[in-house]
């Protein structure tokens, strides 16, 4: 794909990082251009889509949740967020490297040091009963502490505020325009084959009753 935007280059995001890198390395090396593009392809679209997705078959999946969201759409804020918990698109943290002996929490594992590979389970910590009554329980209104399906720290998702508004955007449209939206009868719903990400490859939707 760079090197077919390399050939043609277009007014996009990708043909301006080339620019960049061909015309200024010490600002962006290839690595670097192959890196970032392969960032913007997962963490910009891949989790947006997929969170889109799933937030419209977690609703669809709780017709008790969706009549209150569509009268009263100062709850949709809340009802993204609890997507997120609920049906994050985010099953996995990225990987990560030990450089020293960790100790996991209070307990007695110790994951040595010398570039061990942790995955940290993103959804599993959003069903934690400890921190979130009910866990296993879609409510739009609960009055919950933070998700951590943007990561944490200096790992947080930089794209958060945007995917905030996107899934926002797109559930309201959506709901808005096919009030009978419904799920196909029968439909066949398949979800991508990945240890990272949780998303849908196709959800059939009747939009008219």
């Amino acid at each position: 794909m760079i090197e077919e935007k390399r050939r043609h280059p277009a007014d996009d995001l990708l043909s301006a990082l080339i620019r960049t890198t061909d015309e200024d390395a010490d600002r962006l090396t290839h690595t670097e251009l192959r890196a970032t593009t392969f960032l913007l392809l997962v963490a910009g679209h891949a989790t947006t889509t997929n969170l889109i997705a799933n937030g419209v078959l977690t609703l669809l999946h709780h017709p008790e949740q969706l009549p209150a969201l569509r009268a009263d759409w100062t709850l949709l804020p809340g009802a993204v967020e609890e997507i997120l918990r609920y049906a994050g698109p985010q099953v996995f943290s990225t990987r990560r490297f030990t450089t020293t002996p960790w100790r996991v929490g209070e307990t007695d594992v110790v994951i040595p040091g010398g570039g061990e590979t942790v995955m940290v389970a993103l959804s599993a910590a959003d069903r934690d009963p400890a921190r979130f009554p009910r866990p296993d329980t879609f409510d739009i209104r609960r009055p919950s502490p933070s998700h951590m399906a943007f990561g944490h720290g200096i790992h947080y998702c930089l794209g958060a505020p945007l995917a905030r508004l996107q899934a926002a955007t797109a559930l309201n449209s959506l709901f808005t325009r096919f009030p009978a939206l419904a799920l196909a009868p029968g439909a066949d719903r398949t979800w991508r084959r990945s240890l990272i990400t949780r998303g849908l490859t196709r959800l059939p939707v009747r939009v008219a009753g």
